[in-house]
Protein backbone atom coordinates (compact mmCIF):
# COMPACT_ATOMS: atom_id res chain seq x y z
CA UNK A 1 0.00 0.00 0.00
CA UNK A 2 1.17 3.42 -0.81
CA UNK A 3 1.75 6.31 1.93
CA UNK A 4 -1.75 8.18 0.67
CA UNK A 5 -3.66 4.66 0.50
CA UNK A 6 -2.34 3.57 3.92
CA UNK A 7 -3.32 7.39 5.47
CA UNK A 8 -6.87 6.77 3.99
CA UNK A 9 -6.74 3.03 5.51
CA UNK A 10 -6.61 4.36 9.49
CA UNK A 11 -9.32 5.81 10.00
CA UNK A 12 -11.68 3.82 7.85
CA UNK A 13 -10.30 0.71 10.00
CA UNK A 14 -10.38 2.42 12.88
CA UNK A 15 -13.63 4.14 13.36
CA UNK A 16 -16.05 1.70 12.15
CA UNK A 17 -14.30 -1.14 13.90
CA UNK A 18 -14.74 0.93 17.39
CA UNK A 19 -18.04 1.84 16.86
CA UNK A 20 -18.68 -1.36 16.00
CA UNK A 21 -17.61 -3.00 19.17
CA UNK A 22 -18.96 -0.28 21.02
CA UNK A 23 -22.61 -1.76 19.39
CA UNK A 24 -22.05 -5.45 19.39
CA UNK A 25 -19.89 -5.81 22.57
CA UNK A 26 -19.32 -2.92 24.93
CA UNK A 27 -22.30 -3.72 28.04
CA UNK A 28 -24.46 -0.77 28.86
CA UNK A 29 -27.17 0.18 31.57
CA UNK A 30 -31.00 -0.60 29.94
CA UNK A 31 -31.98 1.96 32.66
CA UNK A 32 -34.40 -0.93 34.35
CA UNK A 33 -31.42 -1.86 36.87
CA UNK A 34 -29.46 -4.63 34.13
CA UNK A 35 -27.12 -4.28 31.65
CA UNK A 36 -27.57 -4.95 28.06
CA UNK A 37 -25.63 -3.95 24.44
CA UNK A 38 -26.72 -0.82 22.44
CA UNK A 39 -27.91 -2.95 19.46
CA UNK A 40 -29.93 -5.01 21.53
CA UNK A 41 -31.19 -1.76 23.01
CA UNK A 42 -31.89 -0.59 20.11
CA UNK A 43 -33.93 -3.42 19.37
CA UNK A 44 -35.43 -3.08 22.28
CA UNK A 45 -36.67 0.50 21.41
CA UNK A 46 -38.15 -1.04 18.29
CA UNK A 47 -40.15 -3.35 19.51
CA UNK A 48 -41.76 -0.74 22.03
CA UNK A 49 -42.16 1.29 19.18
CA UNK A 50 -44.01 -0.73 16.67
CA UNK A 51 -45.54 -2.75 19.66
CA UNK A 52 -48.75 -2.80 18.23
CA UNK A 53 -48.05 -3.57 14.75
CA UNK A 54 -44.97 -6.03 15.51
CA UNK A 55 -47.06 -8.67 15.46
CA UNK A 56 -48.70 -8.71 12.10
CA UNK A 57 -44.85 -7.70 11.13
CA UNK A 58 -44.00 -10.65 11.74
CA UNK A 59 -46.73 -12.77 10.45
CA UNK A 60 -46.95 -10.71 7.17
CA UNK A 61 -42.50 -11.51 6.69
CA UNK A 62 -44.17 -15.63 7.31
CA UNK A 63 -46.63 -15.02 4.22
CA UNK A 64 -43.87 -13.50 1.99
CA UNK A 65 -41.82 -16.54 2.96
CA UNK A 66 -44.51 -18.72 1.58
CA UNK A 67 -46.05 -17.05 -0.98
CA UNK A 68 -42.46 -15.71 -2.49
CA UNK A 69 -41.13 -19.87 -2.23
CA UNK A 70 -44.58 -20.61 -3.55
CA UNK A 71 -44.19 -18.53 -6.49
CA UNK A 72 -40.52 -19.40 -7.02
CA UNK A 73 -41.15 -22.99 -7.05
CA UNK A 74 -43.90 -22.36 -9.69
CA UNK A 75 -41.99 -20.32 -12.22
CA UNK A 76 -38.44 -20.70 -11.76
CA UNK A 77 -37.13 -19.67 -15.18
CA UNK A 78 -39.21 -16.30 -14.53
CA UNK A 79 -36.53 -15.65 -11.53
CA UNK A 80 -33.32 -17.47 -12.27
CA UNK A 81 -31.54 -14.33 -13.43
CA UNK A 82 -32.24 -12.86 -10.31
CA UNK A 83 -29.62 -13.20 -7.31
CA UNK A 84 -31.56 -11.91 -4.64
CA UNK A 85 -35.01 -13.47 -5.49
CA UNK A 86 -33.76 -16.99 -5.51
CA UNK A 87 -31.43 -16.21 -2.40
CA UNK A 88 -34.85 -16.33 -0.64
CA UNK A 89 -37.01 -18.23 -2.05
CA UNK A 90 -35.31 -21.21 -3.71
CA UNK A 91 -35.66 -24.21 -0.84
CA UNK A 92 -36.01 -27.86 -0.40
CA UNK A 93 -39.50 -29.27 0.08
CA UNK A 94 -38.91 -29.89 3.21
CA UNK A 95 -37.87 -26.42 4.44
CA UNK A 96 -40.95 -25.15 2.40
CA UNK A 97 -43.02 -27.22 4.38
CA UNK A 98 -41.63 -25.77 7.77
CA UNK A 99 -42.32 -22.04 6.46
CA UNK A 100 -45.99 -23.33 5.76
CA UNK A 101 -46.09 -24.72 8.95
CA UNK A 102 -44.56 -21.21 10.73
CA UNK A 103 -47.07 -19.40 8.86
CA UNK A 104 -49.91 -21.78 10.19
CA UNK A 105 -48.56 -21.88 14.16
CA UNK A 106 -48.17 -17.65 13.52
CA UNK A 107 -51.20 -16.78 12.22
CA UNK A 108 -52.86 -19.31 15.03
CA UNK A 109 -51.32 -17.75 17.55
CA UNK A 110 -52.40 -14.41 16.89
CA UNK A 111 -55.92 -15.14 15.66
CA UNK A 112 -56.01 -17.35 18.82
CA UNK A 113 -57.44 -20.04 16.51
CA UNK A 114 -57.78 -23.54 17.21
CA UNK A 115 -56.68 -25.11 20.43
CA UNK A 116 -55.42 -23.58 23.47
CA UNK A 117 -52.46 -25.66 23.83
CA UNK A 118 -51.35 -24.98 20.87
CA UNK A 119 -51.40 -20.66 21.05
CA UNK A 120 -50.97 -20.51 24.81
CA UNK A 121 -48.75 -18.55 27.08
CA UNK A 122 -46.49 -21.27 27.62
CA UNK A 123 -46.05 -22.79 24.03
CA UNK A 124 -46.89 -21.26 20.72
CA UNK A 125 -47.32 -17.16 22.37
CA UNK A 126 -43.79 -17.95 24.04
CA UNK A 127 -42.02 -18.47 20.59
CA UNK A 128 -43.90 -16.01 18.24
CA UNK A 129 -42.76 -13.33 20.58
CA UNK A 130 -39.21 -15.06 19.96
CA UNK A 131 -39.80 -14.51 16.36
CA UNK A 132 -41.15 -11.20 16.64
CA UNK A 133 -38.05 -10.12 18.79
CA UNK A 134 -36.12 -11.33 16.20
CA UNK A 135 -37.49 -9.06 13.26
CA UNK A 136 -35.85 -6.24 15.19
CA UNK A 137 -33.14 -8.02 15.93
CA UNK A 138 -32.49 -9.18 12.68
CA UNK A 139 -33.01 -5.57 11.07
CA UNK A 140 -30.54 -4.16 13.11
CA UNK A 141 -27.49 -6.79 12.89
CA UNK A 142 -27.89 -7.15 9.39
CA UNK A 143 -27.04 -3.46 8.64
CA UNK A 144 -24.59 -2.70 11.76
CA UNK A 145 -22.86 -6.09 11.65
CA UNK A 146 -20.38 -5.15 8.70
CA UNK A 147 -19.05 -2.39 11.16
CA UNK A 148 -17.37 -5.87 12.71
CA UNK A 149 -17.19 -7.32 9.68
CA UNK A 150 -15.70 -5.56 6.71
CA UNK A 151 -13.20 -3.12 8.16
CA UNK A 152 -10.26 -5.10 9.30
CA UNK A 153 -11.51 -5.53 13.22
CA UNK A 154 -11.08 -9.47 12.38
CA UNK A 155 -8.45 -9.30 10.51
CA UNK A 156 -6.62 -7.78 13.55
CA UNK A 157 -7.98 -10.37 15.77
CA UNK A 158 -7.28 -13.31 13.84
CA UNK A 159 -3.79 -12.56 13.34
CA UNK A 160 -3.46 -11.29 17.26
CA UNK A 161 -5.25 -14.49 18.68
CA UNK A 162 -4.54 -17.18 16.11
CA UNK A 163 -1.82 -18.63 18.55
CA UNK A 164 -4.77 -18.79 21.49
CA UNK A 165 -7.87 -19.74 19.29
CA UNK A 166 -6.49 -22.15 17.12
CA UNK A 167 -4.43 -24.71 19.78
CA UNK A 168 -7.07 -24.32 22.77
CA UNK A 169 -10.23 -24.47 20.22
CA UNK A 170 -9.03 -25.43 17.03
CA UNK A 171 -10.30 -21.99 15.27
CA UNK A 172 -9.24 -19.11 13.64
CA UNK A 173 -8.20 -16.08 15.83
CA UNK A 174 -10.79 -13.71 14.16
CA UNK A 175 -13.28 -15.94 15.84
CA UNK A 176 -12.77 -14.41 19.05
CA UNK A 177 -14.91 -11.29 17.72
CA UNK A 178 -17.82 -13.81 17.31
CA UNK A 179 -17.40 -15.34 20.71
CA UNK A 180 -16.98 -11.92 22.59
CA UNK A 181 -20.08 -10.95 20.66
CA UNK A 182 -21.93 -14.02 21.79
CA UNK A 183 -20.91 -14.31 25.39
CA UNK A 184 -21.37 -11.20 26.49
CA UNK A 185 -24.26 -9.71 23.73
CA UNK A 186 -26.50 -12.14 22.52
CA UNK A 187 -26.46 -15.98 21.04
CA UNK A 188 -28.11 -14.63 17.73
CA UNK A 189 -25.97 -12.25 16.75
CA UNK A 190 -22.65 -14.67 17.75
CA UNK A 191 -24.90 -17.16 14.70
CA UNK A 192 -25.18 -14.52 12.33
CA UNK A 193 -21.73 -13.49 12.24
CA UNK A 194 -20.39 -17.39 12.20
CA UNK A 195 -22.74 -17.28 9.65
CA UNK A 196 -21.81 -14.58 7.23
CA UNK A 197 -18.73 -15.70 7.36
CA UNK A 198 -18.85 -19.09 6.45
CA UNK A 199 -20.92 -18.02 3.32
CA UNK A 200 -18.19 -15.14 2.48
CA UNK A 201 -15.66 -18.08 2.54
CA UNK A 202 -13.77 -17.31 5.30
CA UNK A 203 -14.80 -20.33 7.80
CA UNK A 204 -14.04 -24.39 7.14
CA UNK A 205 -17.37 -26.51 7.34
CA UNK A 206 -16.09 -27.65 10.27
CA UNK A 207 -14.94 -24.23 11.78
CA UNK A 208 -18.65 -23.01 11.38
CA UNK A 209 -20.08 -25.88 13.04
CA UNK A 210 -17.64 -25.42 16.25
CA UNK A 211 -18.56 -21.80 16.44
CA UNK A 212 -22.38 -22.14 15.65
CA UNK A 213 -22.55 -24.87 18.28
CA UNK A 214 -19.70 -24.09 20.79
CA UNK A 215 -19.32 -20.36 21.51
CA UNK A 216 -23.30 -18.85 21.14
CA UNK A 217 -23.92 -18.67 24.50
CA UNK A 218 -26.65 -17.06 25.72
CA UNK A 219 -26.17 -13.30 26.68
CA UNK A 220 -25.30 -12.13 29.52
CA UNK A 221 -29.01 -10.58 30.56
CA UNK A 222 -30.54 -13.66 29.56
CA UNK A 223 -28.42 -15.31 32.42
CA UNK A 224 -29.37 -12.74 34.94
CA UNK A 225 -33.07 -13.62 33.85
CA UNK A 226 -32.30 -17.23 34.68
CA UNK A 227 -31.28 -16.97 37.84
CA UNK A 228 -34.12 -14.19 39.02
CA UNK A 229 -36.27 -17.32 38.22
CA UNK A 230 -34.19 -19.66 40.44
CA UNK A 231 -34.02 -16.41 43.81
CA UNK A 232 -30.01 -16.62 42.90
CA UNK A 233 -29.13 -12.87 42.23
CA UNK A 234 -27.03 -13.35 44.99
CA UNK A 235 -24.77 -16.04 43.86
CA UNK A 236 -24.04 -14.15 40.31
CA UNK A 237 -20.28 -14.05 41.07
CA UNK A 238 -19.94 -18.48 41.57
CA UNK A 239 -22.74 -18.67 39.05
CA UNK A 240 -21.24 -16.85 36.36
CA UNK A 241 -17.93 -18.73 37.00
CA UNK A 242 -19.16 -22.02 37.23
CA UNK A 243 -20.25 -21.07 33.27
CA UNK A 244 -17.82 -19.80 32.63
CA UNK A 245 -15.56 -22.48 33.26
CA UNK A 246 -17.86 -25.42 31.96
CA UNK A 247 -18.33 -23.40 29.03
CA UNK A 248 -14.53 -23.31 28.05
CA UNK A 249 -13.95 -26.81 29.31
CA UNK A 250 -16.82 -27.90 26.73
CA UNK A 251 -15.40 -25.67 23.78
CA UNK A 252 -12.07 -27.47 24.42
CA UNK A 253 -13.65 -30.79 24.32
CA UNK A 254 -16.17 -30.89 21.91
CA UNK A 255 -14.35 -29.80 18.39
CA UNK A 256 -11.93 -32.95 19.08
CA UNK A 257 -15.02 -35.27 19.37
CA UNK A 258 -17.46 -36.41 17.09
CA UNK A 259 -19.41 -35.04 15.77
CA UNK A 260 -17.85 -31.99 15.06
CA UNK A 261 -14.20 -33.44 14.71
CA UNK A 262 -15.95 -35.17 11.33
CA UNK A 263 -17.13 -32.35 9.72
CA UNK A 264 -14.94 -31.15 6.85
CA UNK A 265 -12.31 -28.73 6.78
CA UNK A 266 -13.42 -27.75 3.16
CA UNK A 267 -15.06 -24.47 2.30
CA UNK A 268 -18.70 -23.70 1.48
CA UNK A 269 -19.10 -24.91 -2.17
CA UNK A 270 -20.29 -21.50 -3.71
CA UNK A 271 -17.73 -19.01 -2.74
CA UNK A 272 -14.13 -18.53 -3.09
CA UNK A 273 -12.39 -19.28 0.09
CA UNK A 274 -10.38 -16.52 1.44
CA UNK A 275 -7.75 -18.49 2.35
CA UNK A 276 -8.06 -17.83 6.24
CA UNK A 277 -6.76 -21.64 6.98
CA UNK A 278 -3.56 -20.97 5.16
CA UNK A 279 -2.94 -17.70 6.46
CA UNK A 280 -3.55 -18.46 10.22
CA UNK A 281 -0.68 -21.07 9.68
CA UNK A 282 1.33 -19.31 7.83
CA UNK A 283 1.12 -16.54 10.55
CA UNK A 284 1.83 -19.42 13.35
CA UNK A 285 5.19 -20.23 11.19
CA UNK A 286 6.32 -16.12 10.48
CA UNK A 287 5.59 -16.04 14.24
CA UNK A 288 7.69 -19.29 15.20
CA UNK A 289 10.72 -17.93 12.77
CA UNK A 290 10.47 -14.11 12.95
CA UNK A 291 9.56 -13.77 16.49
CA UNK A 292 13.02 -13.97 18.05
CA UNK A 293 13.10 -11.72 21.45
CA UNK A 294 10.02 -11.74 23.12
CA UNK A 295 9.41 -8.09 22.59
CA UNK A 296 10.44 -7.93 19.44
CA UNK A 297 8.06 -11.07 18.75
CA UNK A 298 5.11 -8.98 19.88
CA UNK A 299 5.84 -6.26 17.81
CA UNK A 300 6.23 -8.55 14.71
CA UNK A 301 2.60 -10.17 15.37
CA UNK A 302 1.06 -6.63 16.31
CA UNK A 303 2.76 -5.06 13.06
CA UNK A 304 1.21 -8.27 11.02
CA UNK A 305 -2.37 -7.66 12.36
CA UNK A 306 -2.14 -3.62 11.96
CA UNK A 307 -0.84 -4.31 8.07
CA UNK A 308 -4.12 -7.19 7.56
CA UNK A 309 -6.19 -4.92 8.85
CA UNK A 310 -5.52 -1.90 6.80
CA UNK A 311 -5.48 -4.02 4.05
CA UNK A 312 -8.72 -5.20 4.55
CA UNK A 313 -10.12 -1.53 5.07
CA UNK A 314 -9.06 -0.25 2.24
CA UNK A 315 -10.91 -2.39 -0.04
CA UNK A 316 -14.61 -1.96 1.68
CA UNK A 317 -17.04 0.77 0.32
CA UNK A 318 -19.95 2.02 1.60
CA UNK A 319 -22.42 1.51 -1.09
CA UNK A 320 -21.61 -2.73 -1.32
CA UNK A 321 -22.02 -2.56 2.32
CA UNK A 322 -25.43 -0.84 2.45
CA UNK A 323 -26.71 -3.14 -0.42
CA UNK A 324 -25.18 -6.53 1.76
CA UNK A 325 -26.83 -5.24 4.56
CA UNK A 326 -30.02 -4.83 2.98
CA UNK A 327 -29.84 -8.14 1.76
CA UNK A 328 -28.95 -9.98 4.47
CA UNK A 329 -31.76 -8.60 6.57
CA UNK A 330 -34.52 -10.03 4.02
CA UNK A 331 -32.69 -13.53 4.04
CA UNK A 332 -32.86 -13.37 7.91
CA UNK A 333 -36.37 -12.04 7.77
CA UNK A 334 -37.65 -14.53 5.19
CA UNK A 335 -35.38 -17.43 5.73
CA UNK A 336 -35.36 -17.66 9.14
CA UNK A 337 -38.55 -16.33 11.11
CA UNK A 338 -41.20 -19.28 10.27
CA UNK A 339 -38.32 -21.66 10.56
CA UNK A 340 -37.94 -20.38 14.51
CA UNK A 341 -41.92 -20.40 14.67
CA UNK A 342 -42.03 -23.77 13.31
CA UNK A 343 -39.31 -25.89 15.04
CA UNK A 344 -39.87 -24.02 18.18
CA UNK A 345 -43.06 -24.49 18.97
CA UNK A 346 -43.11 -28.44 18.13
CA UNK A 347 -40.18 -28.03 20.46
CA UNK A 348 -42.12 -26.43 23.29
CA UNK A 349 -45.01 -28.66 22.60
CA UNK A 350 -42.77 -31.67 22.95
CA UNK A 351 -41.89 -30.13 26.37
CA UNK A 352 -44.83 -29.01 27.49
CA UNK A 353 -47.54 -31.73 26.65
CA UNK A 354 -45.96 -35.21 26.63
CA UNK A 355 -43.67 -36.79 29.68
CA UNK A 356 -40.63 -37.12 26.67
CA UNK A 357 -38.23 -34.92 28.54
CA UNK A 358 -39.11 -36.95 32.48
CA UNK A 359 -38.73 -40.06 30.54
CA UNK A 360 -35.29 -39.14 29.05
CA UNK A 361 -34.17 -37.86 32.77
CA UNK A 362 -35.61 -40.53 34.90
CA UNK A 363 -32.23 -42.61 34.20
CA UNK A 364 -30.22 -39.98 36.01
CA UNK A 365 -31.77 -40.02 39.10
CA UNK A 366 -29.45 -42.87 40.38
CA UNK A 367 -26.49 -40.62 38.86
CA UNK A 368 -27.43 -37.22 40.26
CA UNK A 369 -28.05 -39.00 43.49
CA UNK A 370 -24.15 -40.33 43.20
CA UNK A 371 -22.97 -36.95 43.27
CA UNK A 372 -24.73 -35.91 45.83
CA UNK A 373 -27.31 -33.24 44.64
CA UNK A 374 -30.33 -32.65 46.62
CA UNK A 375 -33.57 -33.27 45.40
CA UNK A 376 -32.32 -35.58 42.43
CA UNK A 377 -35.56 -36.52 41.30
CA UNK A 378 -36.90 -33.00 40.71
CA UNK A 379 -33.71 -31.93 39.06
CA UNK A 380 -33.41 -34.63 36.68
CA UNK A 381 -37.19 -33.95 35.27
CA UNK A 382 -35.26 -30.44 34.10
CA UNK A 383 -31.72 -32.00 32.40
CA UNK A 384 -33.10 -32.45 29.00
CA UNK A 385 -36.16 -30.25 28.64
CA UNK A 386 -33.66 -27.21 28.01
CA UNK A 387 -33.13 -28.55 24.88
CA UNK A 388 -36.51 -27.30 24.03
CA UNK A 389 -35.95 -24.00 25.50
CA UNK A 390 -33.59 -22.82 27.77
CA UNK A 391 -35.95 -20.86 29.96
CA UNK A 392 -37.54 -24.02 31.05
CA UNK A 393 -35.87 -25.90 33.52
CA UNK A 394 -35.37 -22.41 35.68
CA UNK A 395 -39.42 -22.42 35.22
CA UNK A 396 -39.99 -26.29 36.38
CA UNK A 397 -36.76 -26.30 39.01
CA UNK A 398 -38.13 -22.85 40.27
CA UNK A 399 -40.05 -24.65 43.12
CA UNK A 400 -36.72 -27.06 44.08
CA UNK A 401 -36.53 -26.36 47.60
CA UNK A 402 -32.48 -26.93 47.25
CA UNK A 403 -30.49 -24.08 46.69
CA UNK A 404 -27.94 -25.84 45.65
CA UNK A 405 -30.01 -28.14 43.35
CA UNK A 406 -31.40 -24.60 41.82
CA UNK A 407 -27.59 -23.23 41.37
CA UNK A 408 -26.68 -27.02 38.98
CA UNK A 409 -30.09 -26.44 37.09
CA UNK A 410 -29.39 -23.12 35.98
CA UNK A 411 -25.66 -23.15 35.42
CA UNK A 412 -26.71 -26.80 33.46
CA UNK A 413 -29.23 -24.83 31.20
CA UNK A 414 -26.38 -21.94 29.87
CA UNK A 415 -23.58 -24.17 29.42
CA UNK A 416 -26.18 -27.01 27.20
CA UNK A 417 -26.38 -24.15 24.97
CA UNK A 418 -28.52 -25.68 22.39
CA UNK A 419 -31.96 -24.87 22.59
CA UNK A 420 -34.65 -25.18 19.64
CA UNK A 421 -36.66 -22.37 20.45
CA UNK A 422 -33.83 -19.55 19.59
CA UNK A 423 -30.48 -21.13 18.54
CA UNK A 424 -31.15 -24.30 17.49
CA UNK A 425 -34.06 -23.45 15.19
CA UNK A 426 -31.73 -20.31 14.10
CA UNK A 427 -28.56 -22.67 13.21
CA UNK A 428 -30.77 -25.09 10.97
CA UNK A 429 -32.25 -22.36 8.87
CA UNK A 430 -28.76 -20.72 8.44
CA UNK A 431 -26.27 -22.23 5.83
CA UNK A 432 -23.85 -23.57 8.79
CA UNK A 433 -23.68 -26.80 7.97
CA UNK A 434 -25.25 -28.37 10.96
CA UNK A 435 -28.38 -30.84 11.05
CA UNK A 436 -30.98 -31.76 13.81
CA UNK A 437 -29.14 -35.01 14.59
CA UNK A 438 -25.96 -32.95 15.51
CA UNK A 439 -27.71 -30.53 17.40
CA UNK A 440 -29.16 -33.40 19.62
CA UNK A 441 -25.75 -35.11 20.10
CA UNK A 442 -24.32 -32.13 20.57
CA UNK A 443 -26.68 -31.15 22.88
CA UNK A 444 -26.30 -34.42 25.27
CA UNK A 445 -22.42 -34.30 25.11
CA UNK A 446 -22.09 -30.93 26.36
CA UNK A 447 -24.78 -32.14 29.01
CA UNK A 448 -22.10 -34.81 29.91
CA UNK A 449 -19.36 -32.92 29.97
CA UNK A 450 -20.54 -30.17 31.74
CA UNK A 451 -22.89 -31.72 34.01
CA UNK A 452 -19.69 -32.85 36.35
CA UNK A 453 -17.86 -29.71 36.54
CA UNK A 454 -21.33 -27.60 37.40
CA UNK A 455 -22.05 -30.35 40.73
CA UNK A 456 -18.16 -30.47 41.33
CA UNK A 457 -18.18 -26.46 41.79
CA UNK A 458 -21.61 -26.08 43.14
CA UNK A 459 -20.26 -28.75 46.61
CA UNK A 460 -17.46 -26.33 46.52
CA UNK A 461 -20.01 -23.44 46.71
CA UNK A 462 -22.30 -24.90 48.88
Amino acid sequence: MTQTSTQRAVPWFLIPSLLGLMIFVVPVPDGEGSITIPVAFLAGAAQDGLAGALPWLTVGLMAVSVVGTLAYRTFPETWKERHLVRALFSTTPVWFGLRVLGLVFGLMTVLQLGPEWLWGEDTGDLIFGLAAVMVTVFFFAGFLLPLLLNFGLLEFAGVLLNKVMRPLFTVPGRSSIDSLASWLGDATIGVLMTNQQYVQGYYTKREAAVLGTTFNVVSLTFTIVIMGYLSLQHMFAPFYATIVVAGLAAAMIMPRIPPLSRFSDSYADWVPAQGTEAQDHAAHDADAAGAGAAVGGRAHVLRRAWDSALERSSTARIGDIGRRGASNVLEMWVGIIPIIMAVGTVAVLIAEHTPLFSWLGAPFVPVLELLGVPEAAAASETLFIGFADMLLPAVIGAGIEAEMTRFIIGCLSVTQLIFMSEVGGLLLASKIPVRLHHLVMIFLLRTLITLPIIIGLAHLFY
